[in-house]
Formats: C-alpha cells, sequence, structure tokens
C-alpha cells in the first residue's frame, strides 16, 4: 500500500484485493491524482497542492449479484446466445456499485444488448433515460464513456449500460432505432465531449455554435472563457485578466 493510500477508506485502498469488503466491487486504480484540480507550479501556498486523490472505478463484481440482478444478467445471457453472441463477448464486465447493476458494453454490440434488454418479455427495459458522457483522461485507451440509464415501466427495474472508447477512434452506434428519444441526447453528448454516434440521422451541435472549437465537457478542454460586453465595457475572459505567479 502506497502512502498516499493509507488515510483513503478501505475500499479505495486499493484494486488488487481479491475479494471486495462488505461484498461490494473491488476498485480498480486508474491514476492517483496531486494538487487542486492538478494544477502544477502555480505557486500555491495554500497547501492544496499537497493533495494526492485516487481515481479509481468499481472492477467486475463477483457473483451473487444480489437482489433482481442475477435474474437480469441470466436473461439477457439467453437472449444473446438464441442471436448467436456469447454474453462474455457483448459485456466486458458486470458492476454491483451502490445498489445499481451496470453493464459494460463492447461498443459494437450495443444496439443488440439495448434491443434485447428492450424487447424480452422478462426484461421489457422500455425506456432508455437519454445517455451522458464521461471523460476519464487517465483511462488510457477507453478515455470516453458513454453512459445509459434504462428503466423497465413493466417489472419496476433500473439498469445502467456504459460504454468505453479510446479518444482516438471515439465511434458508438447510435440507438435511436431502438429508443428514439435518444436523438437530441446524443447530439449533446457529441456537442460536449465529442463521442460519434454511427448512424444518427443528424450528428450537430445542439447547443454550442456549430463552429465552437472543441467539446467544452471534457477535462482538457482549455479553461478560459468568451469575452463578455456590457454597457459598452468589455470584460476580458477569465484566463486573461487573472495570473497566479
Amino acid at each position: 500500500m502506497t502512502s498516499s493510500e493509507e488515510n483513503l477508506p478501505a475500499e479505495q485502498q486499493t484494486a488488487s484485493q481479491e475479494v471486495a469488503p462488505a461484498g461490494r466491487a473491488p476498485l480498480d486504480v486508474i491514476s492517483v491524482r496531486e494538487g487542486m484540480f492538478g494544477v502544477h507550479g502555480s505557486g500555491d501556498t495554500s497547501g492544496y497542492g499537497g493533495l494526492e486523490r485516487v481515481v479509481s472505478m468499481p472492477g467486475a463484481s463477483p457473483r451473487p449479484y444480489g437482489s433482481y440482478f442475477d435474474e437480469i444478467v441470466d436473461v439477457l445471457t439467453e437472449v444473446l446466445a438464441e442471436a448467436g453472441v456469447d454474453f462474455d463477448d457483448a459485456v466486458e464486465k458486470v458492476v454491483v456499485y451502490r445498489d445499481e447493476l451496470s453493464l459494460y458494453v463492447v461498443p459494437e454490440h450495443l444496439p443488440l444488448v439495448a434491443r434485447s434488454l428492450r424487447d424480452d418479455q422478462d426484461l421489457r427495459f422500455e425506456l432508455c433515460l437519454g445517455v451522458s458522457g464521461v471523460h476519464y483522461p487517465e483511462d488510457t485507451g477507453r478515455e470516453l464513456h458513454a453512459v445509459y440509464p434504462l428503466y423497465s415501466v413493466t417489472h419496476n427495474r433500473n439498469v445502467r449500460l456504459e460504454v468505453a472508447v479510446p479518444d482516438a477512434d471515439p465511434h458508438i452506434p447510435s440507438v435511436i432505432d431502438i429508443y428514439p428519444a435518444n436523438d437530441w441526447h446524443e447530439r449533446e453528448t457529441w456537442d460536449f465531449f465529442g463521442i460519434i454516434f454511427d448512424g444518427h440521422p443528424s450528428l450537430a451541435r445542439i447547443q454550442m455554435p456549430d463552429d465552437w472549437p472543441g467539446h467544452p465537457q471534457r477535462k482538457d478542454y482549455p479553461l478560459g472563457g468568451v469575452p463578455v460586453e456590457y454597457k459598452g465595457a468589455t470584460v476580458p475572459a477569465p484566463d486573461e485578466r487573472r495570473a497566479y505567479n
């Protein structure tokens, strides 16, 4: 155990543990972040420069998952097998974390998994509550994640799909043929994170101007702002009017 992990809760101390504490999934450590917001060489004398924080994600959970989670995985395994796809080829890992079931889906199998979850009578996840982007710069080769919360009105159950793609090739199949209401959500995720949803009929910016450079909710997006005019006076962008050195 490193010195940076000694003051962390037990479940965050290491990702290499064989058995998760209290039945929870072990954590996969991505990196250790130092200083406030990862800033270095700023001349900070507040003491925040000495902070260390472990960046981690939940690892695969062991069976039994508990609640209705085992039933969902078992039924989905059968449905995918009928389609000629092995569950382990379509789903990277099953995670139960904070009483929520998450299926980490291989990108090319996302439409099949989503359609199976929607159509099978024992699953019947009729609603997809949009898609959210997440950026993990330290998760090498899997920097961009797309998260799909699904809800079954029929069975009053929840499941969460997550797909990870590399920053260098951020392509994920669109699911609007399965969940049409995701149309604008996919556009927003493209707008803010740069994830390309293949098959979307009109993947254009939805909030930022069409000529806006970059994707502003990524963690590598430069801090700054747009100059604001107020009663004839021009206020420079924040990164142009402050200095910490």
